[in-house]
């Protein structure tokens, strides 16, 4: 198996504002995403991660701050050239009607061709270990809307990866997904940064995979950073309070180490005052 050395990141923030019309979201953020590892941006509803996320893939501009990737703004930069080097799948996104599995995924080429640049060979080699890792290709001449969510979320995710990007943005990929279908899918991204040297930043919302599966926690609330590091570091019963107002125990996972949040029930609440 390979082994990937960390340098430093190729994508950062600093003062980082945006929002939307007249509404500020967030406020100042400063970010540098940990390169050959998944990051996992964790808040409430409204704290800014989707618009954090949407900021850093050049699809939201910012009021203020400066987003960089290989240390040239993005936002003042050539599309094709971020999007050979950055991929973004958003949140729930919606195949044209009659679409093929084949298809969506070869829409991931689009930024390596042009009118005097086409590789046919190179593009079908793409696609199809695209399709093979995330285990779609038995239904590369289905259509995408025919199929179960989490085997159309298998799919986007394998167009993203038919970019060949080593910086992959995804905004809640494991919502409205079975938890047997989350664990597996969390699991085929993490193994992409472990096993194959990809940064991957995920938007998630629920807290125990995101420290099951996450090298880096980024937590949000009222659009900055409160607190960011390993989840042994930051998911801890104190933070969990001071971000999400949450009280509970923090355990630890016996076979992984990891810590599990426990909420306290209203019975361990009335029992502690």
């Amino acid at each position: 198996m390979p082994v990937y050395s960390h340098p430093a990141s190729r994508l950062t923030a600093d003062a980082l504002h945006a929002g939307y019309d007249a509404k500020r979201i967030l406020q100042g953020v400063d970010i540098a995403v940990a390169e050959g590892q998944l990051t996992v941006l964790l808040g409430p509803n409204g704290s800014g991660k989707s618009t954090l996320l949407k900021t850093l893939a050049r699809t939201l501009t910012p009021s203020g701050g400066h987003v960089y990737l290989d240390g040239k703004d993005i936002h003042r930069s050539n599309t094709r050239e971020v999007a050979q080097r950055l991929g973004i799948l958003p949140q729930g996104p919606i195949a044209p009607e009659g679409l093929s599995v084949k298809q969506l995924v070869g829409m991931g080429r689009f930024p390596h061709q042009g009118f005097w640049k086409k590789d046919p060979q190179q593009d079908a080699n793409a696609i199809a270990e695209a399709m093979a890792y995330m285990h779609v290709t038995e239904f590369a001449d289905r259509d995408v809307e025919a199929l179960s969510g989490g085997q159309r979320q298998r799919c986007w995710i394998a167009m993203v990866l038919a970019q060949q990007t080593d910086l992959i943005l995804l905004d809640e990929p494991t919502t409205f997904l079975d938890l047997k279908v989350q664990v597996d899918l969390l699991a085929l991204l993490s193994r992409l940064a472990h096993d194959h040297g990809r940064t991957l930043l995920l938007v998630l919302h629920d807290l125990n995979l995101a420290a099951a599966y996450a090298d880096h926690l980024v937590m949000m609330r009222d659009g900055q950073i409160v607190i960011s590091g390993t989840p042994s570091d930051v998911f801890t019963a104190a933070n969990l309070k001071r971000v999400f107002d949450l009280d509970a125990h923090i355990l630890r996972d016996p076979a992984s180490g990891s810590p599990v949040c426990v909420p306290f029930t209203s019975a361990t609440l009335q029992a502690a005052l």
